[in-house]
């Protein structure tokens, strides 16, 4: 009788220890799996389109990165990735740090050899240029991303969020963008009481060879967001036009972006006839930045102050 007792106690005492025994093993199954978990998440693949269609894979977020086009290393600054910048273009001068990387380009021309020798984790090209030079890059296995040329604002809020998806700092880009379109809505709010726009002629390249831009261009938005009317808004694109046309038209701003003659506003000022243009007899002649001006980066709303300020300063002071 005793031992039917203490076989059936002994045998409890083993289930219990058995039981136990499983609670812990599944306790710790559960604890390595949580403590797996965002380890696996760090180091999971994920894939960003850039504006060619193509799909880019990243293993990894990247850590260097070379930039073709000095918007987007504008971008990737903004974005707080500047220091992951190995390789720009010539022409690339803000921020300052800049000045201190690898020149690749000239903007127009790739140095492909080098860039392959900086061997970064991804390349942010530009659509501007022969497809060739970057087909080495691309044989070297090097990831290459493509931006488009910006035409309009949501161009460009596109470009910062696809920058900062490849860049794993996605909610950054949405931040940014929103700063952008705060400090625009902010210029707005305060053109709120301008009644009629002024008519502005804005000048790209100078005499002999005039240019200046139309509908369908990047400068068109930041005049539309800065309540500016644009003396060539009725045609499309970057177009020449002749001092003839310009007097007739007779703008009452004159705005330049023209930086490599000696004194751009006295040139305009000069020039033979134009002294009959409104914005010639009322000194309504300035200079913009040109590399604010002309970027589709994260400096548009900075674009739409400068040319709001400088048209209406009175609503400014």
């Amino acid at each position: 009788m005793k031992n039917k007792k203490f076989a059936g106690w002994f045998a409890s005492f083993m289930l219990v220890l058995f039981l136990a025994a499983c609670n812990t093993a599944e306790e710790n199954t559960e604890n390595n799996d949580q403590t797996e978990q965002p380890q696996e998440e760090e180091s999971a693949a994920y894939t960003v389109t850039d504006d060619m269609g193509t799909e880019v894979t990243f293993e990894e977020v990247p850590e260097t990165v070379v930039s073709l086009q000095p918007s987007n290393t504008e971008i990737l600054f903004a974005l707080d990735a500047g220091e992951k910048v190995v390789g720009v273009t010539d022409v690339d001068n803000y921020p300052e740090e800049v000045q201190e990387i690898e020149k690749v380009s000239d903007s127009m021309t790739v140095n492909a050899e080098k860039v392959i020798e900086l061997n970064p984790d991804v390349v942010i090209a530009y659509t501007v240029g022969a497809e060739e030079q970057l087909q080495p890059i691309i044989d070297s296995g090097i990831p290459v991303f493509v931006i488009q040329s910006a035409l309009t604002f949501e161009d460009v809020y596109g470009d910062i969020q696809q920058i900062a998806d490849v860049m794993g700092v996605g909610e950054k880009g949405e931040e940014l963008v929103q700063s952008i379109q705060d400090q625009i809505a902010s210029v707005g709010e305060k053109l709120a009481g301008v009644e009629e726009e002024k008519q502005l002629y804005l000048e790209i390249s100078p005499a002999p060879d005039i240019y200046t831009t139309g509908s369908n261009t990047f400068q068109q938005e930041i005049l539309k967001a800065a309540h500016v009317g644009n003396v060539f808004g009725d045609q499309e694109g970057w177009i020449k036009v002749s001092e003839e046309d310009i007097i007739s038209r007779n703008p009452e701003v004159i705005a330049t972006t023209v930086n490599y003659v000696d004194n751009p506003i006295e040139e305009v000022k000069g020039r033979t006839g134009w002294d009959q243009i409104a914005a010639i007899s009322g000194d309504a002649v300035y200079q913009l930045d040109s590399d604010i001006t002309s970027r589709p980066g994260p400096r548009i709303g900075e674009a739409v102050q400068l040319v709001a300020e400088t048209v209406y300063p009175e609503v400014f002071q």
